[in-house]
């Protein structure tokens, strides 16, 4: 984890910023920080913020809030399994601190668990070689009976909550241009906007509904790019000397595109500031499920080979969100979900169990966002919905909405949509079905892949536009006489 990534994808500096800042660092020496901040690039007051909101890099062992046998534990599955021989390499995979590792490995030595194989050949550093004997080989394959856990050091349960209350989602207060710009190229009327914001800048739980097709899954993936905050999200929680698995790399994304990190990392530096290896840097994680969802993916997951657990989904989603498209299509009742959730919908708590029968809290902070096109009166009662704070209704388009929205569609697809064939489309769906905001992306697809199969130049007549609203909606009328046709 570096600086530069934290800054650049926080929105604080740029790569070129970080570039600069680099060369003065290499002539002036001192930290990256501090170069930036006396370029102008970065205040010291930003700089503060993104360092604080930073875990501190553990110094001894008991900072690490894991007990010792833990991490020795870890280290002697490490080192039997992975064949890990030196402190860089185990410090490396555990993500701890080289100091910390030493000391783990003198234990192991004092307690012949491990010796001393001597100096790593071909080195400039002296490094030495650490190897089990028969009693550690012994207390490895313990270790791995009580869980088969291989991975960074966990973090305590504690360090865990407190870190999900320092980065919580009502942190990150947008702005109406900033809400404007996230939704740059949709047509998104004003009081839309109006509602959005608060429920956004909240973090409390949202429901959005409306007809079909009208763009509520659309906005929720939206709002979720909207925010830039970098937070940390670590690896595993060591909860009662059970790991948990927290960090998930398909919702767990990085702060900076590849290509900027390998820019960062090429750009090198000198003194380095220091955070702990056990958390990730990410950007506001985004999970979602639909019809897929079941209770059971909301409660802790314990695999009985590895004898360790995987987070449930919506934990998972922390500190981000997590949309539950299609509400009520689960195979569930709805109020079963409900009910799960009342308590940390209404306290910002939600409660876990492990299999012993002990139970954890943590911070239930999340924006959570209900999407369905069912009426919510049907899916819910009245207290339920009481505990809904925002409740967003999504309508059909206007004729000029929908005019605009098509228009923009037609031009990205190398259309033009004339006036007699907008006319014609609006009609046709008025008078059997309605507009929605999903109709000119399906009808543009429809025509553009006619022209292709007949070798045709692109052109969206009567004739085309009738023949994809017969595959939009199969009881449409189709216009075979020569009035649809073109």
């Amino acid at each position: 984890m570096r600086l530069g990534e934290i800054l650049v994808g926080g929105g604080y500096v740029t790569v070129a910023d970080v570039e600069v800042a680099v060369r003065r660092q290499r002539i002036e020496g001192g930290r990256l920080g501090e170069n930036l901040v006396a370029l102008g690039r970065l205040s010291a007051d930003q700089l503060a913020k993104a360092i604080n909101a930073t875990p501190a890099v553990p110094s001894t062992i008991a900072d690490t809030g894991v007990s010792q046998r833990n991490l020795l534990n870890l280290l002697l599955k490490l080192m039997h399994i992975e064949a890990l021989e030196t402190v860089p390499e185990l410090a490396e995979r555990m993500k701890l601190p080289s100091r910390i590792v030493q000391e783990l490995l003198d234990d192991a030595t004092h307690q012949r668990f491990a010796q001393a194989m001597g100096s790593v050949p071909g080195t400039a550093a002296f490094a030495i070689r650490y190897g089990l004997g028969e009693q550690g080989r012994a207390a490895a394959r313990d270790a791995l009976e009580q869980n088969a856990y291989l991975g960074p050091a966990p973090v305590s349960l504690a360090a865990y909550q407190r870190q999900i209350l320092r980065q919580r989602v009502a942190n990150e207060m947008l702005g109406a241009d900033a809400l404007r710009q996230g939704f740059a190229g949709l047509v998104v009327p004003e009081h839309y906007l109006r509602k959005l914001l608060p429920a956004v800048n909240a973090g409390r739980t949202v429901l959005l509904f409306g007809p079909p097709g009208n763009g509520k899954t659309t906005l929720a993936t939206r709002i979720a790019k909207l925010f830039r905050d970098v937070i940390f999200v670590p690896y595993a929680v060591d909860v009662a000397g059970q790991i948990i698995k927290v960090f998930d790399p398909a919702l767990h994304k990085p702060p900076v595109s590849d290509e900027d990190a390998t820019m960062l990392a090429n750009a090198g530096g000198l003194q380095r500031e220091r955070f702990d290896e056990r958390w990730a840097a990410c950007r506001r994680p985004v999970a979602m499920a639909g019809g897929e969802l079941t209770l059971d993916m909301l409660e802790l997951q314990h695999n009985p080979d590895t004898r360790f657990y995987d987070a449930p989904l919506h934990v998972k989603a922390l500190n981000g969100m997590f949309l539950i498209d299609d509400f009520g299509r689960q195979k569930f009742n709805p109020t079963d979900l409900l009910n799960r959730w009342i308590v940390p919908m209404e306290n910002q708590v939600d409660f876990l169990r492990l299999n012993s029968g002990a139970s954890f809290s943590l911070p239930f902070d999340e924006l959570l966002v209900f999407s369905t096109n069912l009426k919510p009166s049907d899916l819910m009662d009245p207290a339920f919905l009481r505990r809904i704070p925002y409740k967003i209704k999504l309508f059909a388009p206007t004729i000029d909405e929908y005019h605009q929205i098509f228009s923009a569609v037609a031009r990205s697809y190398g259309l033009i949509l004339a006036d007699d064939v907008f006319d014609f489309i609006v009609e046709r769906l008025i008078r059997e079905f309605g507009l929605a905001y999903y109709q000119p992306k399906f009808i543009c697809e429809q025509v553009i892949e006619a022209c292709k199969c007949f070798g045709l130049p692109p052109q969206l007549t009567r004739e085309r536009a009738a023949e994809a609203l017969a595959n939009l909606y199969f009881d449409i009328e189709d216009a075979q006489d020569g009035e649809a046709a073109a």
